[in-house]
């Protein structure tokens, strides 16, 4: 598995200074946080799991969430359960008789309602659990997670590791008045079994329920202030230096066209200066899509220090993931910083004579940048995401 296999290897030649490493479960935790991408929700209840991924249905997927929490009616929770084990079942077969290797599938994870349903369909899955990355843990709560982690930990052996991924969304977190209590005493129990968490996700939608307020498409996450403050808190906790962990962006949820009320928010000049009337024609199609508010959400997602993010629709894992690859003046800095941390000097000119480099402020900046270059990869100078874009665009449309 790793990013943009669908395109063509003269042409990764070409547009990449540095091209995407493989990865998959078995991939060290540290690189593997990193490399969620675009995850992709799907309601246990829908048909064909097994086969949209054998068959490489939804091009440049790398992880995804068989969801038994919100994605499901409190009717169908068994039925979904039922599918969902079937459709795993399914998949697991079909990686002993060879249709498809272990390697090559996607990350998949999980998410339950509660404890008594994971050691439920735990156990119902048999050695099928073999294929799944983890558990995704909605509603994470001090109180109740660390018992969630014990039965992860369980689960995870040498040779077969199994991971958690907390969802931070409950009013204890949201509110003021218990937020900062609530968040160091989750990083508390977290720190406690690290080894079996791979990133902490947030839950948008869930805040944003509990006031009343849902985000248009026209308005990135970082607009609705009550969101964006306990999102500026769970950075200030999850993402410190000495203990970090590798925090996802919250979910788009929007995919269909509509009449627009608001600028879109792709500017014109760098899809005009790159391809011209092509490219304005281009930049008419992502907007038409939404794409230009998930695109402006990931951009705000980057700056913030997030990697990846929750999406409800295929169409969106491409642009998620074209606007992770590392440029090649990031990557150049990052190098150069990782280079010159041995202490004889603490500060130097980058090498592309627009900035300065302090060692020491900009070393675990440059750490994570590397990291997620080994698995984004590297683009050659000349090209920028929006090349990434139009080139994954021709692709899949050829």
């Amino acid at each position: 598995m790793k990013f943009f296999s669908y395109i063509p290897e003269e042409e990764m030649d070409q547009i990449f200074y540095q091209k995407p490493s493989n990865f998959n479960k078995y991939t060290d935790r540290e690189l593997l946080a990193y490399a969620l991408g675009a995850t992709l929700y799907m309601p246990g209840t829908k048909l064909g799991i097994h086969s949209d991924i054998i068959t490489g249905k939804h091009k440049g997927l790398t992880s995804l969430v068989i969801d038994l929490e919100d994605a499901v009616g409190d009717t169908e929770v068994a039925s979904a359960e039922e599918n969902l084990i079937e459709e795993l079942y399914k998949l697991y077969s079909a990686t002993l008789n060879g249709t498809v290797q272990k390697e090559d599938l996607p990350l998949i994870f999980i998410r339950i309602r509660h404890h008594e349903q994971f050691l439920k369909v735990t156990e119902q899955l048999g050695d099928a659990i073999n294929i799944l990355t983890g558990v995704v843990l909605p509603k994470f709560e001090a109180i109740t997670g660390r018992e969630l982690l014990k039965a992860v930990r369980k689960l995870s052996h040498n040779g077969c590791p199994f991971y958690a991924m907390p969802i931070l969304e409950t009013n204890r977190v949201i509110q003021k008045e218990t937020r900062i209590t609530e968040l160091m005493e989750i990083k508390e129990v977290l720190d406690e079994y690290r080894d079996y968490v791979l990133n902490v996700r947030i839950g948008a939608t869930d805040f944003s329920g509990l006031y009343g307020i849902r985000r248009g498409a026209d308005t990135t996450v970082y607009e609705i202030s009550v969101i964006r403050d306990c999102i500026s808190d769970i950075i200030n906790v999850f993402l410190r230096a000495e203990s970090p962990y590798v925090i996802s962006g919250p979910v788009w949820e929007y995919f269909s066209s509509k009449e627009r009320i608001l600028k879109p928010q792709l500017r014109q000049t760098p899809f005009r200066q790159r391809y011209g009337q092509e490219g304005l024609k281009f930049r008419n199609e992502l907007i038409d899509c939404h794409m230009d508010g998930l695109m402006q959400e990931v951009i705000m997602d980057i700056a913030n220090g997030l990697t990846g993010k929750t999406v409800i629709h295929p169409t969106h894992i491409k642009a998620v993931q074209a606007l992770n690859v590392i440029s090649f003046e990031e990557y150049t800095d990052a190098k150069t910083i990782i280079e010159s941390a041995s202490g004889e000097i603490g500060v130097l000119k980058s090498e592309f004579s627009n900035k300065m480099n302090e060692i020491k402020p900009h070393l675990y900046w440059a750490t994570k940048i590397m990291m997620k270059s080994k698995l984004y990869g590297v683009l050659h100078d000349e090209f920028t995401n929006i090349d990434l874009l139009k080139e994954e665009t021709l692709v899949s449309n050829s």
